[in-house]
This record gives C-alpha cells, sequence and structure tokens, in this order.
C-alpha cells in the first residue's frame, strides 16, 4: 500500500479532515498524471490560499530531490484536486498548475514559513534546491465563454483518442486470443509484454481522463445547475468503469505467471471495462458539449 493511502482514505471519509501529523492543517488531494507512465498519482499536499489560488509548497521533508508530483505537474500541468467543503464532503476540482519565480515565490514561502516554522527547516535542509511554490487555478466555466469551446473541443479530441486506443487494443486481445488458452500466455513473450503494456497505458490513460472530468464536473454543477442530474450520472459510471479498471489492472500488473488461464480472460476483463462506454461518451458528449457553446453530436 502507498504511504499515503491511509491518509487519503481518511481525508475522504471525513471530508478534508485528517488527525497525526496532519491534524489541524490546511489540507488537499493533488492529483497528477505520472509524466512516465501516464497513471494518475494522488498525494496529500499542504496548501496556503491566496486569494482564489492554493498554493502548495514541493519541500519534501527538505530532501535535495524534487517531490515526484512536482516532476509531474511541470511535465503535465492540467492537475485535480480535492477539498473538503461546506457541503460537508470531498470534491474533485480541476485545476492548472503554474510555478511562481523570483520574487512572487519568496514572499509567499515566506508567508508559510511564518504559519509553520517546519518549512524552515525543510528548507534548511533542501541547501541549494530551492523548494517550489506552485499556484493552482481552478477551472471556472463563467470566466470565458471561447475557452469553453475550447474546453468542449478537447473533450471531443480526448473521446476520439480514447476510442481510437480502445479499438487498438480490442484488436490486439482478439489477435493474441486466436491460439486459445490465456490471452495473456497465448501470446509470444514479447508481444504478450507489449499486449499489457498496452493495456495498462489504456487503463492509466482512461483513468486519468475520469479523474479530471471529475474535477471539470465540479464547475459544471457551479454553473449550469440545470446539468447536475446528468453529472451524477456521468459520476456514478465514471465509478463503475473504476472498479472495473482496479481489476484489469491487478490482472495486467500480476503477469503471466500469476494469470488464472481460460480461453479469454484478459478479453473478458476487457470487455467488463468497456462495457457501455460508448454510451457513456456519447451521453456526455450530448449534454455537457451545448452548454459549452457546441452543437450536439449528429
Amino acid at each position: 500500500m502507498n504511504g499515503n493511502e491511509p491518509v487519503i482514505k481518511e481525508f475522504r471519509a471525513n471530508n478534508g479532515q485528517v488527525g497525526g501529523r496532519f491534524e489541524g492543517v490546511p489540507l488537499l488531494l493533488l492529483t497528477t498524471r505520472g509524466r512516465r507512465t501516464g497513471k494518475p498519482h494522488t498525494t496529500p499536499a499542504v496548501y496556503l490560499r491566496d486569494g482564489d489560488r492554493y498554493l502548495v509548497f514541493g519541500s519534501n521533508g527538505g530532501d535535495p530531490e524534487h517531490p515526484h508530483w512536482f516532476r509531474n505537474l511541470v511535465a503535465a500541468p492540467a492537475v485535480t484536486l480535492e477539498l473538503g467543503t461546506a457541503e460537508g464532503r470531498v470534491k474533485p476540482f480541476a485545476a492548472r498548475a503554474v510555478v511562481l519565480e523570483g520574487e512572487e515565490r519568496d514572499r509567499h514561502y515566506e508567508r508559510q514559513c511564518a504559519l509553520d516554522p517546519a518549512f524552515r527547516e525543510y528548507r534548511r535542509r533542501a541547501a541549494a534546491r530551492v523548494i517550489p511554490v506552485v499556484a493552482l487555478q481552478l477551472l471556472d466555466l463563467a470566466a470565458d465563454g471561447e475557452r469553453n469551446v475550447l474546453i468542449g473541443r478537447q473533450l471531443l479530441i480526448h473521446h476520439e483518442e480514447l476510442r481510437a486506443e480502445l479499438a487498438e487494443v480490442r484488436a490486439a486481445v482478439d489477435e493474441a486470443a486466436k491460439g486459445g488458452g490465456s490471452v495473456v500466455r497465448s501470446a509470444p513473450p514479447g508481444l504478450s509484454r507489449q499486449l499489457r503494456r498496452r493495456c495498462l497505458d489504456f487503463c492509466y490513460g482512461l483513468q486519468l481522463h475520469h479523474t479530471r472530468e471529475d474535477g471539470v464536473f465540479t464547475a459544471f454543477e457551479a454553473r449550469f445547475p440545470h446539468l447536475v442530474p446528468a453529472v451524477t450520472r456521468l459520476r456514478e459510471e465514471h465509478a463503475v468503469v473504476e472498479r472495473a479498471l482496479a481489476r484489469l489492472a491487478d490482472l495486467l500488473e500480476m503477469g503471466p505467471a500469476a494469470d488464472p488461464g481460460g480461453p479469454a480472460a484478459l478479453k473478458a476483463e476487457l470487455d467488463r471495462v468497456i462495457d457501455g462506454l460508448e454510451e457513456h461518451f456519447a451521453y456526455e458528449e450530448e449534454h455537457l458539449l451545448p452548454a459549452l457553446g457546441l452543437p450536439r453530436p449528429a
């Protein structure tokens, strides 16, 4: 289990409140895209409010290396954060990460040191490494109609990319299954590794897409209250797909030595993941695109 997992579970179960070393500390959960794997990674982070921005600090306990989450968001600044809310439950928010520089960075780091002297110690331990300060700016769909159209177009692009990847994965699994027996074992060793890698890449890409969408959905709920029923359905469908993805990822990461066999083991799991996915995409496009200023799909 990831060392942060107990904190993450406690955070989500208690509307952002946790005990232990984080008791009473302003805390959020930050999800970034793994720069090598593409897999979503969630990390608890201490934050400081600055107007409508949330500032987080790459202290890494004073380690001489930047934390992985910071290197991830430098590579892909579209992130998702989770916060406790007045509604009594943790909610996800889409955000863009901006690394602060110069006087602005120094001023905000000093603010944090004044609130929590441990950050002075982190700076001392880090020595030559300048501890990053990152501003997280939440998505606001009310701010710019032109940007909303761009968001809608990006949604379509993501869906088309996932559809293309899905077609490639299904074709690869069908080809590997032709020999009978376990799908993973039926392929030659090199092809077997490629197949698992391709399936995992698809799983991680879909997980990340849904994680980011859950954050965007919060902005939709705030800007377009009439879409709350549609967004609620989409969130529920995300949860169903996420559970199926977790089962598939576990099977793939165990490798062929642990594959339980069967003529279509991997194919059955993949079919479970993608069951209803096209319908999900179509429903999402039908309800969300018009709100963003785009026509309903034909």
